[in-house]
């Protein structure tokens, strides 16, 4: 007897899925849609790292940006000039009467002789292309600047702006390459009264100013600060709704406190009149310094992003499907990443759901605007199909799905995302858990990742 769809209408069973029932109970696999190829799903690829990427699609203007690209910090990996560099510049240190007193930062004393040390100060020569001089006085004016600011004791301060947390600037979860990832989004300003509230004043912008170098500095924390580690921190700035005339001395306060100080950059959510200033500017800019900025246009961001950090440590609400409790019970489980191209149609299908198991899914395309549907489809042949979830239109703001299904027969689970009435790729990705049923307390149930 033929599977039928249940719901306003009978429809006959796909074809193309009575064909691939011959997988085995464990597998997992893409179906193919009549007259369309789909991909083949490589779960949880390993990650790509391109060292030159196309990162900007401007308005007016496209640039080629490098990613970027942490430097190793071993001093066997630095040319003989920049060794003797690094050596100048602890000689300046040890001489200074400025740093003789006061040459910490981070918890780490510049003045030892070890490879602690040597990772900060490479950060300086580095940051002002190995001339001596100019890093020494860079680096004194930061620790002048970290004694008066008071940044080493930043963190333990309650400076109140609970409103703000998770919402304005905040680190959630890590990079491709383990970098911890904050993200400011300054959008929430564009309410009068929120931005009366923070900015009302010079006292009220003062302590703001001081509330997101807390972030920034309990993000430090989480970095290794030695050769071979994580010893930069990612910035994803949203820029979407920000209101550029009310935030620009805060703005300037804050890009003047950041740089050159703090690490490196990426910019999502760029408004088309940001892109143009930088297509502006960039000529004048140095190469390391534009490898700090990766600017994405608006709609682009989970594209982005996803270059750059797995899709279960993206917030849901930039395309990704961490949420911000996910981190309470330890790292989040790995998603499988997947494309859907333009004029396609991607059947996710997953096997082996035995009957009275419970399955949970979480599944997101970057920049939706396609159709998203969900069917469970029984083994045994008097069975019909399921519908889960009819067919619908998801829109391009919507964040990941999350919801499950408990079958009462052994079966197989199939997602669906119908891009065909588009010619644009999509990054996407998904994850599903299946909690199998038994006689025993739900504490005893067995909870497995697939």
């Amino acid at each position: 007897m033929p599977k039928f769809h249940l719901g306003l209408s009978q429809i006959p069973h796909s074809p193309s899925m009575e064909e691939d029932q011959h997988h085995s109970s464990s597998s997992m696999s893409f179906l193919s849609t009549p007259l369309i190829q789909t991909p083949k799903h490589q779960p949880s690829p390993k990650p790509q790292h391109k060292r030159t990427i196309v990162t900007t699609l401007m308005e007016a203007a496209t640039f080629t940006s490098t990613s970027f690209k942490e430097d190793t910090y071993y001093i066997s990996h630095l040319k003989s000039s920049e060794k003797k560099a690094l050596q100048e510049l602890k000689k300046k240190l040890l001489s200074s009467d400025v740093t003789s007193q006061n040459a910490s930062m981070w918890g780490v004393s510049l003045l030892n002789d070890d490879v602690v040390a040597d990772v900060l100060l490479l950060k300086f020569l580095r940051a002002r292309d190995f001339k001596v001089n100019d890093a020494f006085n860079m680096l004194v004016k930061c620790l002048v600047w970290r004694k008066e600011f008071g940044a080493e004791n930043v963190v333990d301060e309650d400076l109140g702006f609970k409103e703000l947390e998770g919402v304005v600037a905040f680190t959630h979860g890590f990079d491709r390459e383990g970098h911890p990832v904050c993200y400011n989004h300054y959008g929430v300003f564009k309410d009068k009264d929120m931005f009366e509230r923070i900015f009302g004043d010079e006292d009220k912008l003062n302590k703001f100013l001081r509330w997101r170098v807390q972030v920034l500095e309990k993000g430090i924390k989480l970095l290794h600060f030695k050769p071979g580690g994580v010893n930069s921190l990612i910035q994803v700035t949203d820029l979407k709704d920000m209101p550029k005339r009310e935030l620009r001395a805060a703005s300037k306060k804050i890009l003047s406190l950041f740089q050159d100080n703090y690490p490196e950059m990426i910019f999502i959510n760029v408004p088309w009149y940001f892109s143009m200033l930088y297509s502006m500017f960039s000529p004048f800019l140095t190469q390391r310094t534009k490898s700090k900025f990766v600017i994405s246009k608006e709609g682009n961001s989970a594209e982005t992003l996803y270059k750059f950090i797995r899709p279960e440590n993206i917030p849901v609400q930039y395309g990704g499907l961490s949420r911000p409790n996910d981190f309470q019970n330890g790292p989040p489980e790995p998603a499988s990443e997947f494309t859907v191209k333009g004029g396609e149609k991607v059947n996710i299908q997953i096997e082996g759901i035995e009957s009275g198991a419970t399955i949970k899914w979480e599944i997101v395309v970057g920049g939706w605007d396609l159709e998203y549907s969900a069917e469970f489809v029984p083994n045994a042949e008097s069975s019909y199909t399921i519908e889960v979830e009819k067919a619908r239109k998801v829109d391009a703001s919507e964040e990941a799905i999350h919801t499950s299904f408990t079958s009462k027969e052994a079966g197989i689970m199939v997602l669906s995302v119908d891009n065909s009435a588009s010619r644009k790729k999509k990054v996407s990705a998904y994850r599903y858990f299946v909690r199998k049923h038994n006689n025993n307390t739900p504490s005893d149930m067995q909870l497995s990742l697939k």
